[in-house]
C-alpha cells in the first residue's frame, strides 16, 4: 500500500504539471536563507555553509528524501556584493533531480537597513524510471521511455530586505527553466515546471539580554496549487539555543531546535507531525542540519549576534 501511494505520487508529478509543489521543502527554512532566496547571499559579514538532510514521511518505501548544501558570503571593500554555491538533491519514487545553483547580490543601503537584489542561475539533471512504475494506461506515450539524465537550465530571482530585527523577502526561485524537453509530445503544457512564489519575513523581539525571541512566516504560491503558509515562533535562549514550534497549513505541526556548539558551529534538527491522512502510514518527517560560519569576522557574532 506504502509503495503504490510513493508511484501514484510520483505519476502526478511527472504527468500532470503539477497541483505539488515542485521546489525543495524545508522546515528550518529561517535558518537555511539561501535556499529559498539568492538574495540572500551574502548579507552576513561573514562566510557560511550549511548542510541539510530531510527524509519525509518515513516509512514509506521510496519516500520524499532531500539533501542539499550551501556555502555564501560576501564580497567587496564594503560587502556589497555577495555569491553563494548551492547544491541540492531531491527524490520521490521513480523521480529524481540533482541541482548546482550559481547565486549572486547586489545590496544598497534603503531607510533603516539594507536591500538585496538576487540572481540565480541554476543547471538542474531531471530523471524519471517510468518504466518502473506500474501503468494502467499502456499506451498512454508519456510512459513508454525512461527520463535519464535530462538537463534543464534555469534562472531565479529574489529581493531581501533586512535590518538588525527584522526582514523580509520575496523570491521567484524559477522564473524561467528550459524544460521543453520534460513534455511529451500529446502534452497540451507549455511548461513543466511552474513559478513558485515565496513571501517571507519575521521581526525579534529581546525581553532580555538573554532572550530573544523570533516569530517568523513563509507563504508559498504556485498556480493550480492552495495557497500555503509556514508560521513559526522560536526562541533563542543564552546566545545557544533556538528551540521553536510552527504550524504548516493544510499539513504538519512543527518542531525544531538549533544549539550553537561554538559561535561558529551549530546544529539544527526539526520534526513535521503530520496531520493528514498520511499520519495512517507514517510518523512524520525528519530533518537535520548542519553549519558552519567562518573567515576572519564570524566571530562578530560574539559582539553582536545576528538572529537570521
Amino acid at each position: 500500500m506504502k509503495k503504490l501511494l510513493i508511484i501514484a505520487l510520483s505519476l502526478c508529478l511527472f504527468g500532470a504539471r503539477l497541483s505539488a509543489q515542485q521546489e525543495i521543502m524545508m522546515s528550518q527554512y529561517m535558518f537555511n536563507g539561501i535556499m529559498l532566496n539568492p538574495a540572500y547571499a551574502g548579507t552576513h559579514p561573514y562566510w557560511s555553509a550549511t548542510a541539510m538532510h530531510r527524509s519525509q514521511w518515513v516509512q514509506f518505501d521510496e519516500s520524499p528524501v532531500t539533501q542539499t548544501i550551501a556555502v555564501d558570503g560576501p564580497l567587496g571593500a564594503n560587502r556589497e556584493v555577495g555569491i553563494g554555491l548551492t547544491l541540492s538533491n531531491d527524490a520521490l519514487g521513480i523521480i529524481s533531480q540533482q541541482e548546482i545553483g550559481i547565486n549572486g547580490s547586489y545590496k544598497i543601503q534603503a531607510g533603516p537597513g539594507t536591500l538585496s537584489f538576487g540572481l540565480r542561475g541554476t543547471f538542474g539533471v531531471y530523471s524519471a524510471n517510468v518504466t518502473d512504475a506500474v501503468i494502467w494506461d499502456e499506451d498512454d506515450p508519456l510512459y513508454q521511455a525512461n527520463i535519464s539524465g535530462q538537463l534543464v537550465p534555469k534562472i531565479g530571482t529574489g529581493l531581501y530586505y533586512y535590518t538588525s530585527r527584522w526582514f523580509a523577502g520575496f523570491a521567484v526561485p524559477v522564473l524561467y527553466a528550459s524544460d521543453n524537453n520534460l513534455l511529451g509530445e500529446t502534452s497540451l503544457a507549455e511548461r513543466y515546471f511552474t513559478n513558485h512564489m515565496y513571501l517571507n519575513g519575521g521581526v525579534v523581539f529581546t525581553p532580555s539580554p538573554s532572550i530573544a525571541v523570533k516569530p517568523t512566516m513563509l507563504i508559498k504560491y504556485e498556480a493550480g496549487a492552495p495557497l500555503q503558509a509556514d508560521i513559526n515562533c522560536s526562541v533563542l535562549m543564552m546566545n545557544r539555543l533556538w528551540a521553536g514550534l510552527g504550524y504548516r497549513t493544510g499539513d504538519a505541526l512543527l518542531g525544531m531546535v538549533e544549539w550553537n556548539i561554538t559561535p561558529q558551529l551549530r546544529l539544527g534538527y526539526a520534526y513535521d507531525f503530520t496531520l493528514t491522512d498520511i499520519a495512517d502510514y507514517s510518523s512524520g518527517s525528519h530533518e537535520i542540519m548542519l553549519g558552519f560560519d567562518f573567515g576572519k569576522e564570524a566571530d562578530v557574532k560574539i559582539r553582536s549576534p545576528r538572529y537570521f
